[in-house]
């Protein structure tokens, strides 16, 4: 029998197992990736008696591999918090799926394990940019102001880690940022005792939000705005938490951060307005590559000549 964790490697992915592997710790096989690559299910093999845990990434997409993976008797766990479509039925897959807009899957690992790794909840939370929901579920910690904050810069930090176009744009590998957070009971621990890593994403995330304050919107009315950014390793790796900080920013506002891939394609994250977390992930799907959940959602490759067209489509949903 062996132990498979199969997880986004962003944030709310490395939060959640966080938590399920100081709850039972097992030498597990890790297979995730950059925030992106979500399709993570076909690099697993499994045999009849494995135990597969996934996390963070959409079954819908991952529903052949779910589907092959049953057939060769492992048993599956999924958690998620994405479109899943229609779940398969059967007595080896256990799933906790929920797709209500303020809940992530930090926080379902959370609910299963009744609070026990809360702050690690917390974090996952606060990276996933839900930040009332995070707040609140923070209230049973007791913390001041200053903690709080410490426990949203680092699920900021974290979720910045796991965005770039290859695993070379990271400042860590999201397994072994999940080795480097997982040995720590709480949050608090793992800022105080590894100050390397937390530094390091520190210093990354803050000088490339520098750098991207300075972009100008190609189109901006009070409904929507979109930003777009360079072929740059920088911009692919602030892009996501861009478009987080232009959310919290204008609440009321749609944003969709373009980022230029150099090949003819870009690619776009969207976010819904915080104060009417819908159809994000409804204005991707119709595109190739396109998922998400209604809140925060994206396409991996649009092609240029389609760019305007999404811009239609994003501008028009979210006049109506």
């Amino acid at each position: 029998m062996s132990y498979i964790d199969c997880f986004n490697g962003d944030a709310d992915g490395i939060c959640a197992l966080t938590q399920m592997r100081l709850q039972n710790p097992v030498e597990s096989e890790l297979i995730t990736g950059i925030k992106r690559d979500i399709n993570l299910l076909d690099r697993v093999s499994a045999a009849s008696g494995d135990l597969l845990t996934v996390l963070d990434i959409s079954l819908d997409k991952n529903r052949d591999d779910v589907n092959r993976i049953l057939a060769q008797g492992a048993e599956v766990f999924y958690c998620d918090h994405h479109y899943a479509g229609e779940i398969p039925q059967h007595p080896q897959l256990k799933t906790l799926i929920n797709t209500t807009p303020d809940v992530c899957t930090s926080l379902l690992i959370n609910q299963k394990l009744k609070g026990r790794y809360l702050a690690w909840a917390v974090v996952g939370t606060f990276g996933d940019n839900l930040h009332a929901s995070a707040t609140t579920l923070a209230k049973e910690l007791d913390l001041n102001a200053n903690g709080l904050s410490k426990l949203q810069d680092l699920g900021i930090y974290l979720n910045y880690n796991g965005y770039g176009s290859q695993l070379e744009d990271l400042y860590f590998h999201p397994a072994e940022l999940f080795k480097r957070t997982s040995v720590y009971a709480t949050p608090q621990m793992f800022m105080q005792e590894d100050t390397e890593t937390f530094a390091t994403l520190e210093a990354g995330y803050k000088d490339d939000m520098s750098t991207a304050i300075n972009i100008k919107p190609i189109f901006d009315q009070p409904h929507a705005a979109v930003y777009q950014l360079p072929n740059a390793t920088w911009a692919k790796r602030v892009r996501g938490v861009f478009g987080n900080d232009l959310a919290n920013q204008h609440p009321n506002r749609a944003h969709a951060v373009i980022t230029d891939l150099g090949d003819g394609n870009v690619l776009a994250s969207v976010r819904a307005p915080l104060n009417n977390k819908r159809g994000a992930d409804e204005i991707c799907r119709q595109f190739d590559t396109g998922g998400g959940r209604a809140a925060a959602a994206g396409i991996n490759k649009l092609p240029e000549d389609q760019l305007n067209h999404f811009m239609d489509t994003f501008s028009n949903f979210y006049s109506s």
